[in-house]
């Protein structure tokens, strides 16, 4: 760890505390700070909810909630009652006046991201979201990642491969539409009655793809892996490269081939490691950006 990179996050948290207004007495111009709108969050969330499971979710010194609360009573925002298993514990819930106070926080919280959506290009709202996905999935515990899987194409699937390739491959490595024509040209020459496409999926949405085509009678090719960055660390690289492998002795190749580029080190990393080495690699070009061609190979 570098104080360079602890002055960047800070940085960023000050900023970003800035863009959201945390600072602000009233968060989403409400009487309740961002805590209170937290509180009660959870609760609406929850419907109803022992008082220590909340301190415990929301990390709250339990003064500080118990103050919390005791606000919310006495604006008539929520009901307690004994919890129906151990007497000693107290259950809240949101009373009619403050499921009506939540759910105008919570349509005053979507029109401020909206505003700030809106003040950016499509590119620029889908690099945001993806980059905050990245942060979420890097900072989460394993317990609270997306469940994922893998699973064959879907209409609709094909037309993301292509786009996802061209917009984050120009975002990460300034690749230009040249490099995404070539992967339009690989996917429409994707043949389904002979060849095999597999979509990643994680939380529910498409998280990567890796294809395997037929190269000759004895030799099969895998193409075009990729994995979102919000997605990746969940293993789905690997578990795409292990469908082809096991798909293509399953289909009676002895061989498999792949081109790769070396700029690309965390899918040379998972072809390393699933038994591939490098046959040839050779300069070229891409945008204007110099890159290096590498083939990969092995048996099966």
């Amino acid at each position: 760890m570098t104080e360079a990179r602890v002055a960047e996050v800070r940085a960023f948290n000050r900023f970003y505390t800035k863009v959201i207004g945390v600072l602000q007495a009233g968060v989403h111009d409400s009487p309740y700070s961002l805590t209170e709108g937290r509180v009660l969050y959870e609760i609406a969330q929850a419907g109803r909810m022992e008082t220590g499971e909340l301190r415990g979710l929301l990390d709250l010194d339990a003064g500080y909630l118990s103050r919390i609360l005791a606000r919310f009573d006495g604006d008539g925002l929520i009901a307690r009652e004994r919890s129906a298993t151990d007497a000693r514990k107290h259950v809240v819930r949101l009373s009619p006046a403050g499921t009506e106070a939540f759910a105008a926080l919570d349509a005053s919280s979507a029109k401020e991201i909206e505003r700030l959506l809106a003040g950016l290009p499509e590119q620029g709202q889908e690099r945001l979201v993806t980059s905050m996905r990245t942060i979420r999935g890097l900072l989460d515990t394993p317990a609270e990642r997306p469940p994922s899987l893998i699973r064959p194409p879907r209409t609709g699937d094909l037309s993301w491969v292509v786009q996802r390739h061209g917009a984050l491959y120009a975002q990460e490595y300034g690749w230009g539409m040249d490099f995404e024509r070539t992967v339009a040209r690989i996917v429409a020459d994707f043949d389904q009655a002979r060849d095999m496409c597999w979509i990643a999926e994680a939380g529910g949405e498409r998280a990567g793809c890796v294809f395997c085509v037929r190269e000759d009678d004895t030799t099969a090719r895998l193409r075009l892996l990729l994995v979102e960055p919000s997605a990746r660390g969940l293993g789905l690289g690997r578990r795409l490269v292990e469908e082809c492998l096991r798909h293509a002795r399953a289909q009676g190749y002895r061989r498999i081939v792949l081109w790769t580029r070396g700029s690309l080190v965390s899918a040379r990393r998972i072809y390393q490691a699933a038994g591939f080495g490098l046959d040839s690699e050779e300069q070229g070009m891409e945008n204007g950006i110099e890159v290096s061609e590498q083939m990969w190979s092995r048996d099966l």
